[in-house]
């Protein structure tokens, strides 16, 4: 049961529990868990029973996943304010396609989702606010896809660099270690690594620790093609 304030007004705010009447918002907060993880501690295996999902309040939390072949694949990086594991709520598999763990300490909502799927039954309003988040996740893995398709690892590193620049006006700051990264990209993170190096000789990016800013962006775009 969750009793702290701060905590119940962030989940009262976010999208998918804003239009809860109070006494539907109330269960909620009576069958929700407040949890706190340490770094690497996990949250939940892939296989694993799936029934909660979950509201990030601090800290960071990465979703991966173990290939048919035995490679660990990042899948997500989870950041505060993101709710993640709910996508089960309309599916029939049960079970958690990922392993979810904190990559550093971490606070976590974690809600009954029987519970929530019953609430949605009689607000259908909350149904198409899903619906959108789904539609964005979908749009984010088919980009995956895309650069996963480009069998180059030098072209699926710099097609990353010219994805996240977008967002930062030329720079971009890794957010997780590299070797997520390149799990991420399907490559090796001394591959990655070396690629970058590359990138700084040619005269297209500065890299310091985690902190890359691209010098020339139609170059770089270039570069591989």
């Amino acid at each position: 049961m969750l009793s702290d304030s701060t905590t119940l007004a962030i989940l009262r705010e976010h999208q998918l529990f804003d239009r809860l009447p109070d006494s539907a918002f109330q269960e909620v907060g009576n069958l929700a868990i407040h949890r706190r993880l340490h770094s690497l501690d996990i949250l939940f295996h892939q296989g694993d029973l799936a029934e909660r999902f979950y509201l990030l309040l601090e800290g960071q939390i990465i979703l991966t996943r173990v290939l048919p072949e035995g490679n660990e694949k990042l899948v997500e990086v989870i950041q505060p304010g993101q709710i993640f594991a709910d996508s089960l709520l309309f599916c029939d598999t049960r079970h958690y396609p990922v392993t979810a763990s904190a990559l550093k300490p971490s606070c976590l909502v974690s809600i009954d989702g029987a519970h929530y799927r019953r609430l949605l039954e009689v607000q259908p309003s909350i149904c198409l606010k899903l619906l959108a988040s789904f539609s964005t996740r979908l749009d984010q893995r088919l980009t995956e896809i895309d650069t996963l398709a480009v069998a180059n690892a030098s072209r699926r590193v710099v097609r990353y660099l010219c994805q996240e620049q977008a967002a930062g006006n030329g720079q971009i700051k890794l957010s997780v270690p590299k070797r997520l990264i390149a799990s991420q990209l399907g490559i090796q993170p001394e591959t990655f690594s070396r690629i970058l190096h590359r990138l700084i000789d040619a005269g297209l990016i500065a890299m310091e620790r985690r902190n890359i800013r691209i010098l020339n962006t139609p170059r770089l775009a270039s570069y591989y093609e």
